[in-house]
């Protein structure tokens, strides 16, 4: 049975490492565990260990978990790193505090609405389908920087980062270095790249945030 506490604690060390071996600061990269399909009780040792910012990819499941646990620990960061339907921005906005999945016109005007209706700003990043992969969500590179600009000029949505998750049979560099190319011409900060096989490689290349779930809690 996987140790997710001893885990958590490698993966922090493994970041450290890789932040330095960048030369960047010491805790320039956030560390997002990917807490999908895991329970609350799964869960509850990497909070105790200190962990505060989680991903989850569906809003249903992480609606039967994080209520209560965000009760406890009221500090926690939760993200939604899964594809977010247009009938779901509600649910989204209520529930996350970053949705890192924002990848076409409807899902932002949305999104534009639920926010001023609730009140509740989450953060928001752009996915960008870096392979451009038919089956996999996210906008186009070459759509990327205008769709980023529309968000804010045409629904008044503050665009915080970008995000992307490379095909899983190349090589994840080049795939990196797109998007921190698109995230300066865009003028946003924030870098949502790498998971549990190459957040190493992502932390080169300039990730602020990376998304680690089997490195963490083991295999689904």
């Amino acid at each position: 049975m996987v140790d997710a506490v001893e885990q958590f604690f490698a993966v922090k060390a493994r970041i450290a490492a890789a932040e330095h071996e960048a030369g960047r600061e010491a805790g320039a990269v956030t560390l997002v565990a990917v807490s999908k399909t895991f329970d609350a009780a799964a869960i509850r040792p990497v909070i105790g260990a200190g962990q505060r910012v989680f991903g989850e990819n569906r809003i249903q499941e992480a609606h039967a978990k994080w209520p209560a646990l965000k009760e406890v620990f009221p500090d926690i960061e939760l993200h939604l790193i899964g594809p977010l339907q247009s009938n779901k921005t509600k649910e989204a906005v209520a529930l996350f505090d970053v949705i890192e999945t924002v990848d076409r016109e409807k899902i932002a005007a949305e999104l534009a609405k639920e926010i001023a209706r609730q009140g509740r700003a989450p953060g928001l990043y752009v996915q960008v389908n870096t392979g451009s992969e038919p089956q996999k969500a996210g906008i186009e590179p070459r759509e990327a920087v205008a769709f980023v600009a529309r968000c804010r000029a045409v629904h008044g949505l503050a665009i915080d980062g970008l995000m992307c998750i490379p095909p899983a049979d190349e090589n994840p560099g080049p795939h990196f270095a797109l998007l921190e190319k698109l995230a300066h011409e865009a003028g946003v900060e924030r870098l949502s790249m790498g998971m549990s096989g190459d957040y190493k490689t992502a932390i080169a290349f300039g990730a602020t945030s990376v998304r680690v779930g089997s490195a963490i809690f083991g295999s689904r």
